[in-house]
């Protein structure tokens, strides 16, 4: 039996291990940056399978200076396959205002009585209190009201530029990119992680493409060290924060 109410707590001494040793990581010393990794290797890769159309066959031309599919008549420079990298341009400047304003209110009231029933309305008198009169059996009333005020007013504004790598290239063309980013500034590492899938028309000629033109976007910014360790709660504070019904 009590090896059973030790569980519980070796569960969470075990959680609280994992994130506590994020720290000490970096105790005394900046954070460590990650190594250098193939994204397909990733655990948390996802290979991309959408509904793609039929590929039609390269129609090859005899002595033609000019390939189907190709872009310019000289070489061009864009990433054009599986290993090229080329720069995602990242200018996220948008706000949303919304505000709801909701009231309710409902007034009721029954009323039901008995005067005549075959004449068993006389018979129930004797059972039923003194006072009791059958024109007024039941007599219901009820009064609800709620009223509900929301408001949202955000504003984001992020101005960045990464290199990613072609991942893989879909059967109709299309690339899939993955990119990531580390700055370390003394005890502060910042990173920045891109990923999601491109049309190669859509790349410049200088190379890049606008974080609006990535469908399946899955942009992070964010980053580890001394001061966000000190702006989050505590881990006990949290795990009460989550259990901690009222």
């Amino acid at each position: 039996m009590r090896t059973k109410q030790l569980l519980p707590l070796a569960a969470l001494a075990t959680g609280l291990s994992g994130c506590v040793g994020d720290q000490l990581d970096h105790l005394g010393k900046p954070p460590s940056m990650s190594p250098m990794e193939n994204p397909r290797e990733d655990p948390n890769y996802t290979p991309v399978s959408l509904p793609m159309p039929a590929q039609a066959p390269a129609m090859r031309q005899d002595a033609s200076l000019w390939q189907p599919g190709a872009r310019a008549f000289f070489k061009d420079q864009r990433a054009a396959k599986v290993g090229d990298i080329l720069t995602v341009v990242i200018n996220i400047d948008e706000s949303a205002k919304l505000q709801n304003n909701t009231t309710r209110a409902r007034d009721g009231s029954e009323t039901a009585g008995m005067p005549h029933l075959f004449g068993l309305e006389t018979a129930a008198a004797q059972i039923m209190p003194e006072g009791y009169d059958p024109s007024k059996l039941v007599d219901l009333s009820s009064n609800s009201a709620s009223a509900g005020d929301g408001k949202i007013d955000r504003k984001e504004q992020i101005q960045l530029q990464v290199a990613a790598i072609v991942t893989d290239q879909l059967p109709n063309g299309n690339f899939v990119i993955a990119g990531k980013q580390e700055v370390r500034v003394n005890y502060e590492l910042r990173e920045l992680t891109v990923q999601g899938i491109i049309r190669p028309q859509d790349v410049s000629p200088g190379n890049t493409i606008k974080y609006d033109q990535i469908a399946e976007a899955r942009i992070s910014y964010g980053g580890r060290g001394q001061i966000t360790d000190l702006q989050q709660p505590r881990y006990g504070q949290q795990v009460f924060d989550m259990v901690f019904p009222f």
